[in-house]
């Protein structure tokens, strides 16, 4: 089990319960030593009297506050401690709000909050489920490690949890950030809107965090590895290139077309530098060959190949783009299993259509 990093009381009104605070998030990032380049010597940092170059002990290191040049206002951290006296033990809920009101932007950091004692349980209970019946969170301040935090405790998963948060000063205005943000102004044309909202529709998931992960992270120890075993390393693709406005529409076609296209197959580009190739290696007569191969098994086998393919390999954007060529009603809403299922249902619907339709054939061709 975790240990907290944090104990008090949370209370609201005249109810009160001892619970302790939990870390909720672990960082996985890969961590370096300091050594000096040609050795195998570490580097440590060390704290030094500035003027005499001495070595100080951690003991006799105090919080100054510079006031002019060399003149320091010196405060111990008792003295912190009676500024807010309480808030470092107590969570104290002044207020519930609206959880649809708070911008994900005051949002900071994440705890765990657990009852202190089982005998805290039925207490605990009572405030997770009022607090997720309501949709609300509690506003508090409290203190942990010097600093005084702005905190909103709400019901997630059946636990309660406290979210730091920022305070309204802390929060920078884009607008006075970024210089080159484009004003109300800006005219984007009906059909640009239309393919940027269609591209996004087919691009849509279902939110998975299982999904992601820290791909950064994962070459920095395929990179070590490689470097360990005296391996060469293949440095990843090139980071995409900024779109041309100029080609703006050209751009959102070529996406909403390889966000139709299954997965391997190649885009136009690609397709125009295979074909290139192809002319370079063999010529005309190679090339013809190629596209008389192409043609002819995009012919009778196409359907028995579709007809047979596993869709449960497809992504969901395929699956979408399929449904949208059999005019599948709701597609928009639907998940990917739901899709995949509604396009089974259609070609199971088709291959009936089919064998029925062959016998009516064959009779009339009789007579």
């Amino acid at each position: 089990m975790a240990r907290p990093i944090w104990s008090g009381i949370l209370s609201f009104g005249l109810v009160s319960v001892p619970v302790s605070l939990y870390a909720a998030t672990e960082d996985h990032t890969v961590h370096f030593r300091q050594i000096q380049r040609g050795t195998s010597d570490r580097v440590r940092n060390l704290r030094v009297n500035e003027r005499t170059g001495e070595e100080v002990a951690f003991g006799d290191i105090v919080k100054g506050f510079e006031t002019a040049e060399g003149e320091y206002v010196v405060v111990e951290p008792e003295e912190l401690e009676q500024i807010s006296p309480g808030r470092s033990k107590t969570i104290e809920i002044t207020g519930f709000v609206d959880l649809d009101q708070v911008k994900p932007i005051f949002f900071d950091k994440t705890y765990y909050l657990g009852p202190k004692g089982k005998e805290y349980g039925k207490v605990y209970t009572l405030l997770q489920k009022a607090l997720e019946q309501a949709n609300r969170a509690g506003i508090a301040m409290f203190s942990m490690r010097g600093k005084e935090y702005l905190t909103a405790v709400r019901a997630e998963n059946g636990i309660l949890t406290a979210h730091t948060m920022h305070f309204a000063d802390e929060v920078r205005d884009p607008h006075h950030e970024i210089g080159n943000l484009p004003d109300g102004d800006t005219a984007v044309s009906d059909r640009e809107l239309t393919m940027a909202e269609q591209l996004i529709e087919m691009l849509a998931v279902d939110w998975n965090p299982d999904d992601y992960h820290d791909t950064f992270e994962q070459k920095v120890h395929e990179l070590i590895a490689a470097k360990q075993s005296g391996a060469e390393y293949a440095a990843p693709e090139a980071a995409p290139r900024p779109s041309n406005v100029i080609d703006l529409m050209d751009i959102l076609s070529r996406s909403l077309e390889n966000a139709g296209r299954p997965a391997g197959a190649a885009g136009p580009e690609q397709a125009e530098e295979a074909a290139g190739s192809g002319r370079t290696a063999g010529g005309k007569g190679a090339a013809s060959r190629s596209t008389a191969a192409a043609t002819k098994s995009s012919g009778k086998g196409a359907g028995k190949k579709a007809a047979a393919e596993d869709l449960s390999r497809l992504t969901k954007t395929e699956l979408y783009k399929r449904a949208g060529d059999l005019d599948i009603p709701h597609r928009s809403t639907m998940t990917r299993d739901q899709l995949q299922a509604a396009l089974e249902e259609a070609a199971a619907a088709q291959d009936g259509d089919r064998r029925t339709a062959k016998p009516r054939r064959h009779l009339r061709a009789a007579s």
